[in-house]
């Protein structure tokens, strides 16, 4: 079942027949155990869905290679292969785990691709929490320092029997990243690429403004999607994790799917992170690592990421207070009051 998008670009430009000047097109497509849509600009409507038909051929290897419940899966025969024995994998698989282990090392292990033994545990759709005791027998597994990478030879090895590799928190974005690189090969240099919440903007509309996005209001009333601000992007990627997405409610506590790699429940104190930066692998992989870490150590990871590359944050905590970075404070339009 696809994940419903916690982003949703707000504007869908008309396609007209008549002229040569740019416009936009758009498709979808059901990839990745979710759903992306991928709006282009161009001046040929030919060329424009020749294009984004070779994205998503892309996309559909790239899912193959990292599905988590696949057998087939390259990302499968590492997991199966963990604690014997060192698996060969596609320069796009190594790299995406290669990006994973730097968002791990960055956030302290706040964001940690080995939680795959815990995630097993956890059902969504009967609404069933694990024993505290199996939580407790597993956890031992999730260490991303356990993993090794060899770029020479394109290998990963986990170093414990046992050990599940679970990229599920940074896949999409990466994909984005994926699909704009792929488009622009095919001459697109404008378009939005959005991998269920995971989004990445390029270029600029037909108009020539950027790109508006929508954030999703994390306490929304009623089933139609609430939009609590808008940003416009260009050549930015924007990832939003929400504690909304998947969970449920028992005994008055909300169970959601943000796991803290350090507990093996999942993490408590803010309600959703909006991440944006250059790349979707690290706007997807950030976002949860920042939820995880919490209201103040969230605040001094941001920070600490623009030593690196400029990152911004939109926060909004349990309370419903607020944190914006500087660098989108100007740009980030609330649409109402929550």
């Amino acid at each position: 079942m696809g994940i419903r998008p916690l982003l949703i670009v707000l504007l869908l430009l008309a396609v007209s027949c008549s002229g040569p000047k740019p416009h936009s097109y758009q498709k979808s497509k059901a990839l990745m155990d979710t759903f992306i849509t991928i709006t282009v600009v161009s001046d040929s409507e030919a060329t424009a869905g020749a294009a984004i038909e070779k994205a998503f051929v892309r996309l559909e290897q790239f899912g193959n290679m990292i599905n988590f419940f696949s057998p087939d899966s390259e990302l499968s025969m590492v997991n199966n292969n963990a604690g014997v024995a060192a698996t060969h994998v596609s320069p796009e698989t190594l790299e995406v785990i290669d990006k994973a282990l730097y968002v791990a090392e960055k956030s302290g292990g706040a964001f940690d691709p080995t939680i795959g033994p815990i995630m097993q545990l956890w059902d969504f759709h009967k609404n069933t929490k694990p024993e505290d005791a199996e939580v407790k027998r597993r956890l031992p597994l999730v260490n991303y320092r356990n993993v090794r990478i060899d770029r020479k030879h394109s290998t990963v090895f986990l170093t414990r029997k046992g050990m599940l590799l679970d990229l599920g928190g940074i896949a999409k974005g990466y994909a984005a990243d994926l699909a704009v690189e792929t488009l622009g090969k095919q001459g697109i240099r404008s378009g939005i690429v959005a991998v269920a919440g995971d989004i990445k903007a390029f270029g600029y509309r037909p108009d020539g403004k950027p790109w508006n996005i929508g954030i999703k209001n994390p306490r929304q009333k009623g089933e139609k999607d609430e939009i609590i601000a808008t940003i416009p992007l260009s050549d930015k990627a924007i990832s939003t994790a929400g504690d909304y997405e998947r969970f449920f409610i028992m005994n008055g506590q909300r169970y959601h799917h943000i796991m803290n790699p350090a507990t093996g429940y999942p993490a408590y104190g803010t309600r959703s992170v909006s991440v944006v930066a250059d790349k979707g692998v690290f706007a997807d992989g950030f976002d949860n690592a920042i939820f995880v870490l919490g209201p103040e150590k969230g605040r001094k990871l941001i920070e600490q990421l623009n030593r690196d590359f400029p990152a911004d944050a939109f926060i909004i905590y349990d309370n419903g207070s607020e944190y914006i970075t500087t660098g989108i404070n100007g740009l980030l339009k609330h649409e109402k009051e929550h």
